[in-house]
């Protein structure tokens, strides 16, 4: 019997992200899946029923037919526990789920005996780059923040020479060099921005300059492993508090995104850096679903401090719902694809992105 792979409709507030295209409908049925999507699953991303049905995907009227006896569910954001209790025991569960996060969604798992693969624990491999949904989503969420703070800024990004006088390019600082960071920098460059990035790592200066951008260097280094930065002691973050400060003074535009995987955003701008800051200036903390890089940030909104604007929007990825989606797909279906070995579940625990990314953790054999 073929496997059965099932997808509902996203339900968290403002999701309009899919984890299935009919891109990826199509590979999955090549691979002998048999795919059920929920009615309008796709429809907020961009991708229409019919374009499903043209895949070979089945489509039906409720999230139940659809992933309620699937033996692989795919999905973005993680189900309610509710849902959870109503999936196929001992079947597959893919997405970005968070068990850990949420005390009766992790029980809700153990409950139903899934075997649930949380994506954002995949291993920082290059074989796991075309799986790695943190990196393909921060990449949109990147691009939303620098187009929200241009629309937030009472000033132009670029240099413009006009009859009315030359305008200056507006002073925009990207904090944090990670994915999103860096599709930051070259977007507000793309706008014609003087663009700067900072990040405590060093070996991101490279990076930045690469795009475009002037490496900030306040004089305080995090190296640390698999490419996050470290926490840093008491007297660097005085000494790294104080260089910004300054020269925050100077800056137009400043898009956080320092984020360290697993733990609350560290906080780097404090709330009197924020007081020193020019009137009309912006803060867009992409990091504020983790509490945010800036002190002043309220997750979900956008307030006035003092005359600078300070936004905490959260989801940005999903406000690029069908780039995103189509990216988050693929990743999924490359992880999904391990687990299918002629037309069949198989799971081959020796696979390193399997043994370190399921949950819960399985003893080694």
């Amino acid at each position: 019997m073929a496997v059965a792979i099932g997808i509902a409709r996203e339900t968290a507030p403002g999701e309009r992200r899919v984890a299935l295209t009919p891109e990826t409908c199509k590979k999955f049925i090549a691979a002998g899946a048999d795919v059920r999507i929920e009615r309008d699953a796709g429809m907020r991303a961009g991708f229409p029923d019919s374009a499903y049905a043209d895949a070979g995907a089945r489509i039906v009227d409720d999230a139940d037919a659809a992933v309620g006896d699937a033996d692989i569910a795919l999905c973005v954001q993680p189900p309610s526990p509710e849902r959870i209790a109503r999936l196929k025991s001992g079947g597959v569960l893919i997405g970005i789920l968070q068990p850990q996060a949420d005390a009766a969604r992790g029980d809700a798992i153990v409950a139903r005996q899934l075997v649930a693969f949380p994506l954002e624990r995949l291993p920082r491999t290059t074989r796991a780059q075309a799986m790695d949904v943190l990196s393909s989503q921060a990449g949109m969420a990147g691009y939303k923040a620098v187009l929200i703070a241009a629309q937030l800024a009472p000033r132009f990004f670029p240099m413009l020479t006009t009859a009315a006088g030359t305008i200056r390019p507006s002073r925009v600082l990207i904090v944090g060099a990670g994915v999103a960071g860096l599709q930051a920098i070259a977007t507000a460059k793309r706008l014609g921005a003087q663009v700067e990035g900072f990040d405590v790592r060093p070996e991101t200066r490279e990076q930045i300059e690469s795009l475009g951008g002037k490496f900030l260097d306040l004089g305080v280094s995090a190296a640390g492993e698999g490419g996050y930065a470290r926490q840093l002691t008491d007297e660097e973050r005085a000494e790294q508090q104080r260089r910004l400060a300054e020269h925050l003074k100077l800056v137009d535009v400043v898009v956080c995104t320092a984020a360290v995987p697993g733990r609350p955003a560290p906080k780097i701008v404090t709330a009197a850096m924020v007081d020193g800051m020019k009137p009309g200036s912006v803060i867009v903390d992409l990091a504020a679903e983790t509490g945010g890089n800036c002190e002043r940030t309220q997750p979900g909104e956008t307030i006035e401090a003092g005359g600078v604007i300070v936004a905490g929007p959260l989801n940005l990825a999903s406000m690029g719902a069908l780039h995103a989606s189509e990216m988050y797909a693929r990743n999924v279906y490359n992880f999904a694809s391990l687990l299918l070995k002629d037309g069949a579940l198989a799971f081959d625990w020796n696979d390193e992105l399997l043994a370190r990314s399921v949950w819960p953790e399985r003893a080694p054999a």
